[in-house]
């Protein structure tokens, strides 16, 4: 009986003085990932972890259902893409043709009410409300220096950031992509408290505006420029500007750091279902405009889905472009473990999948993986029948 009770205060000891290193080495935020994250049996950040973090809500207007089509449903899945949907873990697989659901599924447990996890899909609704912040006239342009909101971004670099370079990917910042070691920087902003006191202390270490480099740290500044130009959280920037105007037939969540500070994950994080993500796809292949409402001027839509960088082709401003996959051109929402909204213009198709994972990306120069070809070629293959 001794020995137990000296082993348990050892432990406690032991638990206690973990706690305050964490604390003292501002890593305390693992504190709160292995609570959310790792105790549920997960590795990474998933399609229902918003349910565990603080979150505001996008509230919606009066919502507008999609239109289905007249074949709606008339064609089942293809072998390889159920290979591909059970593999790994589709929950949402739509496909939209002419402006109506041509096609539509969900599995393990999900329908067309069930929120997931967008993940870094936010990424081009955050540079949607870039554009829509400039049309106001709250931004003057994507030249505008983010020193004009954040005067503490004035170094050597940092001065000549504009908030183009942010949505570009073209910022120069020092940041870690990386998802699955507990100590980066992009694992310590999903758990950190304080988002804007991070921001704020990361550095500018090379020329901006000079090369692509997907950063996450890039969305969330750009966020809280946008917050600091309009004067609303982006939750609402985003319900008043979009989520009500497109229609939009559920509200959704947007995780935030915490209560007090209410600062969104700008990067990521939106929770909503895939009829309504797919809304997004459908704004930008129509020009910004939508039921005769120009919600975004036609020329940022268009410079959203051309790439910046020639050397960089992949992406624009918020979007993924595929440039030319079986002679046709694609520009795309992109999320962690495999959330897609991809827009085909010219064919008039919007193809959403929501899931739990995504392929491994093979080597080579090919930025993409190979579900996502996957996901293409086999919804032209069922339109096809």
């Amino acid at each position: 009986m001794k020995f137990l009770k000296t082993l348990l205060k050892w432990i406690v000891i032991v638990i206690g003085l973990t706690i305050a290193l964490l604390y003292i080495t501002d890593t305390d935020y693992l504190i709160k990932a292995v609570r959310t994250i790792y105790l549920t049996g997960h590795k990474t950040a998933y399609l229902e972890d918003y349910k565990k973090f603080d979150n505001r809500t996008i509230a919606k207007g009066v919502g507008e259902e999609w239109p289905l089509h007249k074949n709606y449903n008339s064609v089942k899945e293809t072998e390889a893409l159920n290979i591909w949907n059970q593999t790994l873990g589709t929950v949402a697989f739509l496909i939209i043709k002419n402006d109506s659901i041509w096609f539509e599924n969900y599995y393990d447990g999900f329908d067309k009410d069930s929120k997931s996890n967008s993940f870094s899909m936010a990424k081009s609704l955050v540079s949607a409300m870039l554009g829509k912040a400039i049309m106001e006239g709250k931004i003057k342009s994507l030249n505008q220096h983010v020193s004009d909101f954040y005067p503490e971004f004035n170094g050597k670099y940092a001065s000549k950031l504009t908030v183009g370079d942010l949505s570009s990917m073209a910022s120069g910042m020092d940041w870690d992509e990386s998802y699955y070691s507990p100590f980066s920087i992009t694992t310590k902003a999903y758990f950190y408290n304080h988002l804007e006191k991070m921001m704020l202390g990361v550095k500018v270490i090379s020329e901006p505006g000079k090369s692509y480099k997907y950063l996450s740290g890039n969305t969330e500044l750009l966020g809280m420029v946008i917050t600091k130009a309009t004067g609303k959280t982006l939750a609402d920037y985003l319900s008043n500007e979009f989520w009500k105007p497109l229609g939009c037939e559920h509200e959704a969540f947007w995780q935030i750091d915490n209560k007090k500070n209410g600062l969104e994950k700008a990067y990521c994080c939106i929770a909503s279902d895939a009829r309504d993500f797919a809304r997004f796809g459908k704004l930008y292949k129509d020009h910004g405009k939508w039921n005769g409402k120009q919600l975004l001027d036609s020329a940022f839509v268009a410079k959203s889905v051309t790439p910046r960088f020639a050397e960089s082709p992949q992406y624009g401003y918020g979007w993924w472009l595929i440039q030319n996959h079986n002679g046709k051109h694609f520009f795309m929402m992109r999320g962690h473990l495999g959330q897609y909204v991809i827009v085909e213009p010219n064919d008039n198709v919007i193809i959403v999948r929501l899931g739990r994972l995504s392929a491994k990306k093979e080597g080579g120069a090919d930025p993409f993986s190979k579900d996502i070809y996957g996901y293409i070629d086999e919804a032209y293959k069922m339109m096809k029948k």
